[in-house]
């Protein structure tokens, strides 16, 4: 039996324990990727860990989150990620360079190899064959230090690509079909590899768009093979040394496989609030819309914004809606300047943002009270555009433009245009504002602004753990919820204390003074807790505030890691029925947690209703170790 391509990275880079799926093993990492968002926190604690350079074949810092600076905060940020990166050996993209997914995909992507990054849409470089992953941005420093990354052995599910789309329906519309038929937590635990005689039809940018969003599966990542469509791609982008041949073998095995016929996709979108509640567009009907979002990580390449020239030239957004445009890199920007289509975008009425996030993270753009806004970007949590009752469809570049176009949601294959993208044989290449670090630390000066402040760190654990329900949260809640993400409070990412004051803030304002309170203490949740986001914030604003374990009916994967990594429990009730019975500022007491943490199953006292249940700690030996340690900071300072 052959290998796919998630295995044969696997057995390429595997430094301890056996591929077995759900068995926990280490991975060497080839690169890595931090942006600004998670980028300062992932470097204070780099320098704790008092390594002299980074021991990655190459790790890039980039600026693309907290682009609005309304205060000193965003660049004060900025300025530390540049000093701090040059002095121990990382590339630093520059703000307005474009942001970090685009980029690594033109510039720094290579098949075959293993990328980890401090943003959950790292795995867009799967498009190329890299085996691309998120991660906590405590798991980045610790690779970039020269340590291995762990995860469980993924399950492989192959993704059988059958036919080839129709006009006006796009790659969005692959990924948005693969969420409606397995939702947001279908890919727990999983890789999703691309296979078929549908992917020699589909051009790297678009693969890309397919992989960035199988994180809103809730997957380890999602991978492409490497092929004559990625050669193409290479080759125009001067980098032909960096592509190989990637392919599985011919009799590879999968664990599952899903088919999807492309020519039988329609246009699709994903209804507020969730990337999983997708319906057809000619379904949803001709609702009236207020804003368009085109860009994001997910589709702002130079492919998608020319098939969006394309449908404006000639016509005009509606007088109702506000259309905002961010291209994904200076290399798309400036292209599509020189070649004419910007103008044709801006002729139509459009407004052109920097290249950078924006929108995508409420980093302005906000809609209006009860705005409907059609969006290309991955996801349309609750509250994360930055207006809390804004109404969020994400869509396809095409479907996003035509309904601009019309005022109202509008299926695109109703407009009869041609969308042909040739695409070129040479990108404008210019990496000027990507530089190159220090050729060593001793000649750079790190620049520590006044909002720079010391990340919490546990205590080991003790033989008990005691405390009120701080909080107790539904299903499928988000980091986001946690830890908003707004243009409010990005610039303070690199300040905790100031943060917690707003942690779960659209779910339940009176949490930070409650969890004072009481001295910290209990999350109970529901399923797929801490879905989304990467943002370590999620766990460090909970630390902060004394939370010391979270009982969940189950997690995300990066989330839960960055719990283990900040020393707060993770556990999962062992009969889901128990959440019932559990209420706000209930007394909860666990015993002998050390011994129980060993077992597996751990005994939960309810002192209020003089009750117990159970809950499973479904960690690893090293896990375990870390959270008695307090975190994977204080670990690694006892063992190296």
């Amino acid at each position: 039996m052959g290998d796919n391509l998630v295995y044969k990275i696997l057995k390429s880079h595997i430094v301890e324990g056996e591929l077995k799926a759900g068995e926990p093993i280490a991975l060497k990492i080839d690169k890595t990727l931090t942006q600004d968002s998670t980028g300062t926190m992932a470097y204070l604690q780099l320098e704790a860990m008092g390594i002299d350079r980074v021991k990655t074949k190459k790790s890039v810092a980039f600026i693309d989150h907290n682009m609005l600076q309304q205060g000193f905060e965003n660049a004060d940020d900025h300025k530390f990620i540049q000093t701090v990166a040059s002095k121990y050996g990382v590339y630093f993209s520059k703000p307005g360079n474009g942001i970090c997914h685009q980029i690594f995909l033109e510039r720094f992507s290579t098949p075959g190899d293993t990328l980890i990054g401090s943003d959950s849409h790292t795995p867009t470089a799967g498009g190329v064959g890299m085996l691309a992953m998120g991660a906590g941005g405590l798991d980045v420093a610790l690779a970039m230090g020269g340590g291995a990354y762990n995860i469980n052995t993924p399950k492989v599910v192959k993704i059988e690509l059958k036919g080839k789309l129709n006009k006006m329906v796009a790659a969005k519309d692959i990924i948005l079909e693969v969420l409606r038929v397995l939702t947001v937590k279908g890919g727990v635990g999983k890789v999703f590899e691309y296979g078929g005689e549908g992917v020699k039809t589909l051009s790297v940018p678009e693969r890309a768009t397919i992989t960035n969003m199988g994180a809103e599966l809730g997957a380890t990542t999602s991978i492409f093979p490497s092929d004559e469509r990625t050669l193409e791609f290479f080759k125009a982008q001067g980098r032909e040394e960096d592509w190989m041949e990637f392919k599985p073998d011919a009799d590879a095995v999968y664990d599952e496989v899903v088919t999807i016929n492309l020519n039988e996709l329609t246009p699709l979108t994903a209804k507020p609030h969730s990337p999983d509640n997708v319906a057809k567009v000619s379904e949803v009907g001709k609702i009236k819309v207020d804003q368009v979002f085109i860009g994001s990580c997910t589709n702002s390449s130079y492919e998608d914004l020319m098939k969006v020239a394309k449908i404006l030239k000639g016509n005009k957004v509606h007088p109702d809606v506000s259309l905002v445009i961010g291209p994904g890199s200076r290399q798309v920007m400036e292209m599509i300047a020189r070649n004419g289509a910007l103008a044709d975008i801006i002729s139509a009425g459009a407004r052109i943002l920097e290249n950078s996030c924006g929108p995508c993270i409420g980093m302005g753009q906000a809609p209006g009270t009860n705005g409907i806004s059609l969006r290309t970007v991955n996801r349309n949590f609750y509250g994360r555009s930055g207006t809390l009752s804004g109404q969020i469809y994400i869509v396809s570049p095409e479907t996003a433009a035509v309904s601009a176009i019309n005022g109202v949601l509008t299926d695109p294959t109703e407009m009869d245009v041609d969308i042909t993208v040739e695409m070129p044989k040479e990108f404008l290449i210019d990496d000027s504002m990507i530089l190159e670090p220090a050729p060593t630390n001793a000649e750079v000066e790190v620049v520590r602004g006044p909002n720079i402040k010391p990340f919490p760190v546990s205590k080991p654990l003790g033989e008990e753990v005691d405390g009120k329900v701080l909080i107790k949260v539904e299903d499928n809640i988000t980091t986001d919820h946690i830890m908003p993400s707004n243009s409010k409070l990005l610039p303070f990412r690199s300040n905790i204390p100031y943060l917690a004051e707003f942690c779960f803030n659209t779910v339940d304002t009176e949490f930070p003074k409650r969890a004072k309170e009481c001295n910290g203490g209990f999350i109970i949740a529901g399923g797929n807790y801490g879905q989304g986001s990467s943002r370590e914030h999620a766990a460090l604003a909970p630390l902060y505030l004394g939370v010391k374990a979270v009982i969940a009916k189950s997690f995300a994967r990066i989330h839960k890691a960055n719990l283990i990594n900040n020393g707060i429990i993770p556990m999962e009730f062992k009969n889901e029925a128990d959440y019932d019975n559990i209420e706000l500022v209930d007394d909860l007491k666990i015993e002998n947690i050390q011994s129980a943490l060993e077992a597996g199953v751990v005994t939960v006292k309810n002192l209020i209703k003089n009750t117990e249940f159970e809950a499973v700690a479904d960690l690893t030996e090293k896990e375990i170790a870390v959270i008695r340690a307090g975190g994977r900071l204080n670990y690694v300072k006892v063992n190296s």
